[in-house]
């Protein structure tokens, strides 16, 4: 317990054998339960969860000993399962005591494998087929929720998330001035000398799409993972549309904003260690281009054009439909200069006008989504 606030961290894992391990015996006492997700690992990821389930106990802050059934799950305890669970989360119960959950393809996974053991913080959790980092952090999200904890943190089991920034990142949510908050590593030039170049080109231009995409513009690092929920944000997200791959940082943002939910950027090191990256990077920029070109607009869909508030989406018609037609002048104009210069010329002129206005309606587009949004965005 952190703050007199029960603390849920989800860790989800494929092939970290050499990993987790230290993972879950480094997890700060604070912890109530540690959802450990393997997601069909086929290596002896299972095999090590299962010995941390069996000899570890957890232990609150103040010496409070925090089981399944301690404060961490008062919630669940006082709901009817039959009668309240949330259905948008597509969760019922199973013989087990574990769940049952829903995928966006339709499908089900039976999450929790097996009761855990009394006086065990750890949760084994353990899917039946491979479902993406977005899947198993998608099921230790549900079983946070339908534990009743008051904050859940996602951390990856690859060791490259510092146990000891997690107060850091409780902090805006134990004060109320957050609803999510999350890891930023390009807080200051000296965090970017850190980074490796390739990662860090990749970071920045994910950072400037993610920005216009979710809504968030003073937001940094969207891809990193080392996250804290709010009981709230949870119970207001449609946690069983987390998308499967790596995208799922970015598509949790826009919906956060279109909840009208705050995010805080918490700035903390980079930890870099031996752990090989599992994205194939062809297959993630496809994959995210495709989520934050949607995500941006549903986003302008649902927080503008149903609020009746249109200059936004308006403006970025406009900006879009302007640069365009004036693309299509361009490449016109060049043509008629083997037929006539002074066709070509008017045509060129015509070009540059409109890509003038495009581009005037897009930097108003954005003014004015910047402007609608800061209250949402909390640097801390």
């Amino acid at each position: 317990m952190y703050r007199g606030h029960t603390v849920g961290v989800v860790v989800p894992a494929y092939n970290e054998e050499a990993h987790i391990g230290e993972v879950l015996e480094t997890m700060p006492p604070l912890v109530d339960l540690v959802y450990a997700v393997d997601d069909c690992s086929t290596d002896g990821t299972w095999d090590v969860i299962q010995s941390y389930t069996d000899r570890t106990t957890a232990s609150g802050s103040d010496g409070e000993t925090e089981t399944e059934t301690g404060s961490g799950n008062r919630e669940a305890a006082d709901r009817d399962p039959e009668s309240e669970t949330p259905t948008n989360h597509g969760r019922k119960p199973i013989p087990d005591g574990g769940t049952i959950s829903a995928r966006p393809d339709g499908g089900v996974t039976t999450a929790r494998s097996g009761v855990t053991p009394s006086g065990s913080r750890i949760v084994p959790i353990r899917h039946e087929e491979n479902q993406g980092a977005g899947g198993a952090l998608r099921t230790g999200y549900l079983h946070a929720y339908a534990d009743g904890v008051d904050v859940a943190v996602a951390m990856d089991a690859d060791g490259q998330m510092d146990p000891a920034q997690l107060p850091a990142l409780l902090d805006p949510i134990v004060e109320g001035v957050a609803d999510y908050a999350k890891g930023n590593r390009l807080a200051t030039r000296d965090d970017w000398r850190e980074m490796p170049p390739f990662r860090l080109f990749g970071n920045l231009l994910l950072t400037g799409l993610t920005k216009a995409s979710s809504g968030y513009w003073r937001l940094q690092d969207p891809q990193n993972g080392y996250t804290a929920m709010s009981q709230r944000a949870l119970s207001e997200l449609d946690l069983a549309a987390i998308p499967d791959d790596h995208d799922y940082t970015n598509d949790l943002l826009v919906r956060l904003n279109a909840a009208g939910l705050r995010v805080a950027d918490v700035a903390m090191p980079a930890v870099y260690g031996d752990e090989e990256s599992t994205i194939e990077f062809g297959t993630f920029v496809r994959t995210t281009s495709v989520t934050l070109a949607r995500g941006f607009l549903w986003r302008l869909q649902w927080t503008y054009r149903e609020s009746g508030r249109n200059a936004v989406p308006l403006c970025y018609a406009a900006g879009v439909a302007g640069t365009a037609v004036a693309a299509i002048a361009a490449v016109v104009a060049l043509g008629s200069l083997l037929a006539s210069s002074a066709i070509a010329g008017a045509i060129g002129q015509l070009a540059a006008v409109l890509l003038g206005a495009g581009l005037a309606a897009l930097v108003a587009a954005m003014t004015l989504d910047i402007h609608a949004n800061r209250g949402l965005e909390v640097k801390y």
